[in-house]
């Protein structure tokens, strides 16, 4: 196993992510994150919480693995990661940070976590993890290949 720090890692795009967020440890929304292009460290793509895709735009930083974006109710500020999974040869990558929501949410200065998953076919060596990754990871990882509940969640407008 090789460590982290050797593989080069960064944000596939296209790219679809599951995505669950939380205020106060409570989950109040499960939705999905496209990401359809990074150019010159900016993002742009969309977030869909409730059947209706939002534009969000933003940056990524490459060296840092860290990534920024603002849609119209929040502003979501998180860490790109990996956990690898040798045994069914798939490679998880993981958004995960803090968001705030906006002035135009009916929730505005609330504040939470989020994590968004995505996976792709491990093709190399597997990273070494020396931690689990977080439970976010099964549930979005039920967004993107079964249920709809996602679009059950609440996130106030």
């Amino acid at each position: 196993m090789q460590s982290s720090q050797n593989i080069p890692i960064s944000i596939p795009f296209p790219s679809r992510w599951g995505i669950h967020a939380a205020i106060a440890g409570r989950p109040i929304i499960w939705g999905i994150l496209i990401i359809n292009s990074i150019t010159n460290n900016r993002v742009s793509g969309t977030i869909n919480f409730r059947g209706t895709p939002i534009p969000i735009n933003g940056y990524w930083n490459e060296r840092t693995k860290q990534i920024r974006f603002d849609s119209p109710y929040a502003t979501f500020l998180g860490h790109l990661s990996i956990f690898d999974d040798a045994p069914i040869k798939i490679r998880h990558l993981i958004l995960s940070g803090q968001f705030i929501m906006n002035p135009t949410s009916l929730q505005a200065g609330e504040y939470g976590s989020w994590v968004a998953t995505t996976d792709t076919t491990l093709t190399g060596p597997p990273v070494k993890s020396d931690s689990l990754p977080p439970a976010g990871v099964f549930l979005t990882s039920n967004l993107l290949y079964g249920t709809e509940r996602g679009f059950k969640g609440y996130i106030g407008r």
